[in-house]
């Protein structure tokens, strides 16, 4: 017991420290990271718990050669807003800065359509027959993107569709890169979720298979594409106002590609 009491004495007025590293090994990369967790056990027996973590970043071995991107033609404003709620342009644009947004047609957008269509004639930037889809939209933005890039659909090896919304419950970066003219023999399609920082981890996956393909992979369309209107509550106020919908694509290239022209090609 006294032994008990003791340890119990010893370790009540100690301190431990306990550090682990996690570096990058990977030798083709500049980037690195380190977690290093601290566990402190004062005289008071309070203890406190500090984790870090930091990173630092190295380049990438891709760069961009096209961008493009597609809205829908449909335009909800503020105004139009007012028709279907108590708010007013006003009280959007200062608490916000929306003054617009373009949406998809669908049952939640075709009340502030509807509502807006018979309260007046200002409702005319609103066209409740248009077809449109996110699949459509992303399709439109990788055309767009293939164009400025000059770059063959052929030629693409990887296509990646960041969204939280995809028109496909499987994905809709197949069904895009087949009706863009992907090569359906090599491209490799799929999409990923990642939410609002979807873009940037479809980038740096893009570039994890272009740089460490072994040169089989050397070009790749990255997609960002939503169409959180049909998932927004458009009785609520508070977060109507906030969402559209639209896409928008990449075309990006291995650094060490030859085939390319420096002076031509890239943004």
């Amino acid at each position: 017991m006294k032994f008990f009491l003791a340890s119990i004495a010893i370790l009540s007025a100690g301190v431990s420290a306990f550090s682990i590293s996690k570096p990058n090994n990977n030798n083709n990369s500049a980037s690195s990271s380190r977690i290093t967790t601290i566990t402190r056990t004062t005289a008071a027996s309070r203890t406190t718990t500090t984790t870090s973590l930091s990173a630092s970043g190295g380049g990438m071995s891709v760069r961009p050669i096209g961008i493009g991107s597609a809205s829908p033609q449909t335009l909800i404003t503020n105004v139009d807003l007012e028709s279907v709620h108590d708010t007013s342009d006003e009280w959007i644009r200062s608490r916000t800065g929306i003054q617009e947004r373009r949406v998809l047609v669908h049952e939640g957008t075709r009340s502030v359509i509807t509502a807006t269509t018979d309260d007046d004639d200002e409702g005319g930037t609103i066209d409740a027959e248009i077809d449109e889809t996110l699949r459509t939209l992303g399709i439109e933005a990788a055309r767009n993107a293939l164009d400025m890039a000059r770059t063959d659909p052929a030629d693409i090896d990887l296509v990646i569709c960041a969204t939280s919304s995809p028109d496909d419950l499987f994905g809709d970066a197949p069904s895009i890169a087949h009706a863009v003219g992907c090569d359906s023999a090599r491209v490799v399609a799929f999409d990923l979720t990642a939410a609002c920082s979807g873009f940037l981890f479809g980038i740096v996956t893009a570039s994890q298979f272009l740089g460490n393909g072994g040169g089989s992979a050397r070009k790749a369309l990255v997609l960002g594409a939503d169409a959180l209107t049909r998932w927004v509550d458009w009785e609520d106020r508070n977060s109507c106002i906030l969402f559209g919908d639209g896409a928008g694509a990449m075309v990006l290239s291995s650094s060490d590609d030859d085939d390319d022209d420096d002076e031509s090609d890239g943004i």
